[in-house]
């Protein structure tokens, strides 16, 4: 063979090139236009040559071909020149709807973006100050979330950060966890720490460590921060009244709750009921992991099918609530070892499904199992339902969700053979339903589905998502129906 013979295909180099052109062009439209990419709801945005072109052929999962690089390439690169406002764009959906339109290129983008076109941008609104209120797996995850989109189509930027100081170093300390992360990886970017400021500089992005026990204490407008949007990540108060302390201190305007939050507290799962967010709520909660992990797969299978009752049943990875060797906790048996156990212990996701999906009260019973594994867990979903239905019938539903379905950013689904729990680690849907696993027994009338979920990374951006929707972004989606 010739020392210069080509050693990939001649149709992976013309995908690889055409992609390679395509990452400053979806950039461009980034950060100059506020109009963020994706294909069939897998983000395009800050991603590389490989991850567009894994991205193209995802979605062969509903074209039963790889969607190619050339189909897209000609839409992005028109789209660049229309100076569009704000907005969201699945790339595989337009190219779909241009072919059936018959049209060319240009003639289609004008009318699809009539109502964009020529704004630049426009559609965000003004930015939303946000505080992070607590700095632990939570926190740092969605510090990392947030300041991804930084640069373009969000309305969001993230401020500052308020701990308790523990140490003299605590700066630094601080910094270092978020720039090294034992789960997720290292953070992708720069971070630099101004100690005399009391400053992290993270991708260009200053943010002001604030120390404070006391919430209700803390002046944010000394440091420029107005109307802030607090999310609270410690636990440590889940009522109206613990809350209502940030509203007390003087440059906030509303708080998230990173938990299940109590009594009337609206308790939003994103995609299932965040519709019921209104301007005039200032306290709310993103309810839990689980309840976001398994309410979005839950709807859908009872708009399909009626749930007449169900168990949930949670293998959870171990959290920092529990002890690494055995010792008193005030919880039943968390206080044994969790890198060595399975637990067994409460779990209160499932009556929690009926705040988010009221026609679901009264009729799940849960619990819980944690395991000896650091992230990532199962929810096994067991139905008895109303309609009948099979394996085949309700795996397509559900996949069919995932990839079009207005659940999509919730729901994913997988069907590989191999695939075990730190193959979810990074995802960023609610839930995975794994289809293999998916049974159905009773003539079609009992379910059981099993969905993965990555209980910090996924939780995390159904919390943004939440945050995103509390400040009022609200962009149009394209393409239009």
């Amino acid at each position: 063979m010739a020392d210069n013979a080509p050693i990939q295909t001649p149709e992976w180099t013309a995908q690889e090139q055409l992609a390679e052109k395509m990452v400053p062009l979806l950039g461009t439209l980034y950060r100059e236009n506020n109009v963020v990419t994706s294909i069939y709801g897998r983000s395009l945005v800050h991603q590389g040559v490989i991850d567009i072109i894994k991205a193209h052929r995802y979605a062969r999962r509903v074209e039963n071909q790889p969607l190619s690089v050339e189909t897209t390439y000609p839409l992005v690169e028109a789209m660049v020149g229309m100076d569009l406002g704000a907005a969201t764009v699945d790339l595989a959906k337009l190219a779909r709807k241009h072919k059936d339109s018959g049209q060319d290129v240009q003639a289609f983008l004008d009318a699809e973006f009539a109502d964009v076109k020529g704004k630049s941008g426009e559609g965000l609104g003004e930015t939303q100050d946000v505080v992070l209120y607590g700095f632990g797996r939570i926190g740092r995850l969605l510090a990392r979330i947030l300041l991804s989109h930084a640069g373009g189509g969000s309305k969001l930027r993230l401020r500052a950060v308020v701990v308790r100081k523990n140490t003299e170093d605590d700066l630094i300390k601080r910094a270092s966890l978020l720039r090294r992360d034992s789960i997720h990886g290292p953070f992708d970017g720069t971070i630099v720490v101004d100690e005399e400021r009391n400053v992290i500089t993270a991708n260009g992005t200053e943010i002001q460590v604030i120390y404070s026990s006391d919430p209700t204490t803390v002046d944010y407008t000394r440091y420029g921060i107005q109307d802030a949007l607090v999310i609270d990540n410690t636990g440590r108060w889940r009522d109206v009244e613990g809350l209502n302390q940030h509203l007390q201190a003087t440059g906030t305007k509303k708080v998230l709750l990173t938990a299940p939050g109590k009594g009337e507290m609206k308790n939003i799962v994103f995609g299932v009921n965040s519709d019921e967010i209104t301007d005039q709520d200032t306290i709310v909660s993103a309810a839990s992991c689980t309840t976001n992990g398994i309410t979005p797969v839950l709807k859908v299978v009872n708009d399909e099918y009626g749930v007449q009752y169900g168990h949930v049943e949670t293998v959870h990875a171990f959290t920092n609530d529990q002890n690494l060797t055995d010792n008193f906790h005030k919880g039943a048996r968390r206080g044994r070892a969790a890198g060595l156990n399975m637990v067994l212990t409460e779990t209160g996701a499932a009556k929690a499904v009926a705040k988010a999906l009221p026609e679901l009260k009264g009729k799940l019973s849960g619990n819980a199992i944690r395991v000896p594994t650091p992230d990532v867990s199962m929810a096994i979903i067991n139905l008895s339902l109303e309609k009948a239905t099979s394996v085949e019938e309700l795996n397509a539903r559900l996949q069919r969700e995932s990839l079009t379905g207005e659940l999509r950013g919730q729901i994913g689904y997988v069907d590989s053979p191999e695939v075990v729990s730190t193959d979810f680690v990074g995802s960023d849907r609610a839930g995975v339903v794994d289809g293999l696993a998916t049974l159905v027994n009773n003539e079609g009338k009992n379910a059981i589905l099993y969905v993965w979920y990555d209980n910090e990374y996924g939780y995390s951006h159904q919390v943004v998502r939440v945050v995103e929707k509390m400040a009022g972004q609200d962009v149009p989606a394209f393409p239009t129906a």
